[in-house]
């Protein structure tokens, strides 16, 4: 199941249990939406309630990610998991965002929130 949250410029998701292709598509059509209305958007990802996910999830987060490689500024991924960070670090090769991994939310919004300041000048 997940939670999603938005505005200008942003898209927040909440990833809580298993994380299902159902909940993919559902994020997959809100950061359409963003992109074609606002243009690039900065993503703020908490997975730290994600027990796993599906393999069909992995798949089209890969078809996702190459579709859509230049349509993020920042992405903020929430997580203390080893494998989580890992993929993280890895999915910045595919996408021209810069990607960082955080453990604490306030953190992880303060360099958010940088960017959306930044690209309001």
């Amino acid at each position: 199941m997940i939670t999603t949250d938005h505005s200008p410029n942003l898209v927040s998701v909440v990833v809580l249990d298993e994380f299902t292709l159902k909940d993919y598509q559902e994020f997959e059509e809100l950061v359409n939406y963003k992109v074609q209305f606002e243009g690039p958007v900065s993503l703020l990802m908490d997975l730290r309630e994600m027990t796993g996910f599906t393999v069909d999830v992995a798949w089209e987060e890969l078809r996702f990610t190459r579709e859509h490689a230049h349509d993020f500024r920042r992405i903020a991924i929430l997580t203390e998991d080893e494998w989580v960070t890992w993929s993280a670090w890895l999915s910045q090769f595919f996408v021209d965002a810069d990607v960082q991994v955080f453990a604490d939310a306030d953190e992880a919004r303060d360099w958010i929130d940088s960017t959306q300041s930044e690209s309001a000048r």
